[in-house]
C-alpha cells in the first residue's frame, strides 16, 4: 500500500516512439510515477494548461519536425519552471544550436545508454521537487580526457554543456572566454572528445608562454636559432584531422594572428624560414580571459581572426556564479587528491563549508583545487576551523611565497622553533632556492640593464616567466641591489621551468 503522504509525480510524454514510451511506462511503475502519453502538440498543451498539470514534460519530435523550437518555446510560456527532458535525433544540430536559448531543458541525443532516460527523469524531478541543484548523480561528472572531468550540477553548467554539444557537431573555429583557472581547456576538451574528430589528436599552446619566433615555430614549424637548426613540426601539421587548443589567443603576436587568420582561410601554411606550402586540417580552438569584445576593443585581436571566431563563441561562468557547485567539486576534488596521494580522504568541517561559501574564489577551479589540496594535507588542526582560502598558499597575488607561508600556515621562526627558525627543512629548502632563484634572475637583469626580454634570454626561459616572476618578488630598477657576480650566470640550475610556475601533476577539474 503507497502512503498517501508520498507525493506520485505525473509525466507527460509526447513521443511516438515505441522504445521510448516502453522505457518510461517501465520506469514509471518501477517509481510510482503517474504517466500520461500523447503524440499531438496541441493536446499536451492542453493537459500543461489543465488543473492536473504534469511536474514533468518529455519532448519527443521526430527529426522531420521543423517546429521543435516554437512548441517547446510556447510550453514554457504557460509553464516556465516546468523541468522539460528533450530527446534529439542525428541530423537535428540546427535545432541543438537553437536549444542553447533555453536555460531548462535536460537534452539526450540518441543512441544513449539504457538507464540514461531514466536518470534525466529523476534529475529532473528531484530538481523540481526540492529546488537543490547539488544532488550529485554518476552522469552529473564526465570524464572529458586529459584528466579532466566536466561536472555539471547547476543549470547554468548544464546548459553550457548544451552548447558545447551543439558547437561540437559543427566543423568550425570556436573562441571559448571565461576568468583564469574556471575551466576552458575542460571544455576544449569536451569539445574535441565530442566531434568527429575525437578519434585524433588534441594538443594545447599556450600562446603568452613563449616569445614570437619560438611560438611561430610551435605552431607553424620550421628551424629555431635557440635549439637545433634542423626544422621541426608544427602543431598545426603534427595534429592532422585533430584539435589544436590555442590558450591565451590574445597574447599571440598580432602578425602570428594575421598568419594564423590566413592559413585558416586558406588551408595553407609555410613554415618558419621556408616557402613551402603545407596543408592544414586541424580543427582550431581559442580561449581568452578576454571576451570577444575586450580583445577587439583592447586591439588584442586581429579583424581577420575575429572575423573566424566570433561566429561561435561559448562562455566559462566563474565559480562565484556556480557556488551551488562547491560541495560536489570539493568532495571530487577531495576523493581524486587522497587517491593520487594514496591518504584517506578529510571530510570538510561545516564550519569550512561555510567559510568557502562566503568566499568568492578569484582564482576559481585552480584556487579551490590548491585548497582542497592543502586541506587534505592539514585539515583544520593547521589552518584552524575557520580557515579562509584567502589565507591560501596561492591566494593572494603578489605576495611572495614566503610571506604566504609566514601568513598561511602560521611558521614559528623564533630562535626556538624548527629548523634555524623555520617550521621544517622542506621549507627551509624552499627559502633557499627562493633566494637564489631571485638573485639568479636579478643578475641576469643586472647585465642586460634590466632589458626584460634579453634577461628572459639569457635565463633560457619565457619572457613571461621572468614578468611573473619580477611581480612576485617585488623587483623593480631603482632599487635593485647589486647582486653578487658568480661568473658565467649557470641558467640550468635557476629552476625556472616552463611558464614559471609549478604545475601538479594531479589531475585537474577544469
Amino acid at each position: 500500500m503507497i502512503d498517501s503522504q508520498v507525493k506520485t509525480s505525473r509525466l507527460l510524454v509526447m513521443s511516438s516512439d515505441s522504445k521510448v514510451l516502453e522505457s518510461v511506462l517501465a520506469a514509471g511503475e518501477s517509481n510510482c510515477w503517474h504517466v500520461e502519453i500523447t503524440t499531438d502538440a496541441w493536446e499536451a498543451m492542453a493537459k500543461i494548461q489543465a488543473s492536473s498539470e504534469p511536474d514533468m514534460l518529455l519532448l519527443d519530435l521526430p527529426p522531420e519536425s521543423g517546429n521543435g523550437t516554437q512548441i517547446l518555446r510556447t510550453m514554457q510560456s504557460i509553464r516556465p519552471n516546468m523541468p522539460i527532458v528533450v530527446i534529439g535525433h542525428l541530423g537535428d544540430e540546427e535545432w541543438m544550436q537553437e536549444l542553447t536559448e533555453f536555460a531548462a531543458p535536460v537534452y539526450l541525443r540518441r543512441p544513449f545508454e539504457d538507464g540514461r532516460l531514466e536518470a534525466a527523469i529523476r534529475r529532473s524531478l528531484d530538481g523540481a521537487d526540492q529546488g537543490d541543484e547539488t544532488d550529485i548523480t554518476s552522469e552529473d561528472i564526465e570524464e572529458v580526457g586529459n584528466g579532466r572531468y566536466f561536472i555539471g550540477v547547476t543549470t547554468i553548467m548544464r546548459k553550457l554543456r548544451t552548447h558545447v554539444a551543439s558547437l561540437a557537431r559543427i566543423d568550425a573555429p570556436v573562441f571559448i572566454s571565461g576568468e583564469p583557472g574556471s575551466g576552458k581547456e575542460t571544455v576544449a576538451c569536451m569539445l574535441h572528445r565530442l566531434s568527429l574528430r575525437s578519434g585524433f589528436e588534441f594538443t594545447r599552446v599556450n600562446c603568452g608562454a613563449l616569445p614570437e619566433d619560438l611560438l611561430e615555430v610551435e605552431l607553424f614549424g620550421g628551424a629555431t636559432p635557440y635549439a637545433s637548426p634542423s626544422p621541426r613540426l608544427g602543431k598545426l601539421e603534427q595534429c592532422q584531422r585533430g584539435t589544436v587548443f590555442l590558450d591565451a589567443i590574445a597574447e599571440m603576436p598580432l602578425n602570428l594572428q594575421s598568419k594564423l587568420a590566413l592559413a585558416l582561410e586558406t588551408g595553407r601554411f609555410a613554415p618558419r624560414g621556408s616557402r613551402e606550402l603545407r596543408e592544414v586540417s586541424a580543427r582550431i580552438l581559442a580561449a581568452s580571459s578576454l571576451s570577444m569584445h575586450e580583445a577587439v576593443s583592447q586591439r588584442k585581436l586581429v579583424p581577420e581572426l575575429y572575423r573566424l571566431l566570433c561566429r561561435h563563441e561559448l562562455h566559462v561562468p566563474a565559480l562565484r556564479e556556480r557556488k551551488k557547485e562547491l560541495p560536489v567539486l570539493s568532495r571530487h576534488l577531495m576523493h581524486r587528491l587522497a587517491n593520487h596521494y594514496i591518504v584517506p580522504p578529510r571530510e570538510l568541517t561545516p564550519a569550512v563549508v561555510e567559510a568557502w561559501q562566503a568566499y568568492d574564489w578569484p582564482g576559481n577551479l585552480r584556487e579551490l583545487e590548491q585548497a582542497v589540496k592543502r586541506y587534505l594535507v592539514a585539515g583544520g588542526t593547521e589552518f584552524g576551523h575557520h580557515w579562509n582560502p584567502a589565507d591560501g598558499a596561492e591566494a593572494t597575488p603578489g605576495v611572495t611565497s614566503t610571506q604566504r607561508r609566514d601568513k598561511g600556515l602560521r611558521i614559528d621562526r623564533t630562535s626556538g622553533g624548527g629548523i634555524c627558525g623555520y617550521k621544517s627543512l622542506r621549507d627551509l629548502l624552499q627559502s633557499v632556492k627562493e633566494e637564489a632563484e631571485k638573485n639568479a634572475i636579478g643578475l641576469a637583469l643586472q647585465k642586460t640593464g634590466w632589458n626584460r626580454k634579453a634577461a628572459a634570454r639569457l635565463l633560457k626561459t619565457s619572457y613571461r616567466s621572468v614578468l611573473y616572476k619580477i611581480e612576485q618578488y617585488q623587483m623593480n630598477s631603482s632599487n635593485s641591489p647589486q647582486y653578487p657576480s658568480a661568473g658565467d650566470l649557470e641558467t640550468e640550475e635557476v629552476g625556472l621551468h616552463g611558464n614559471g610556475h609549478r604545475e601538479s601533476s594531479v589531475p585537474n577539474v577544469r
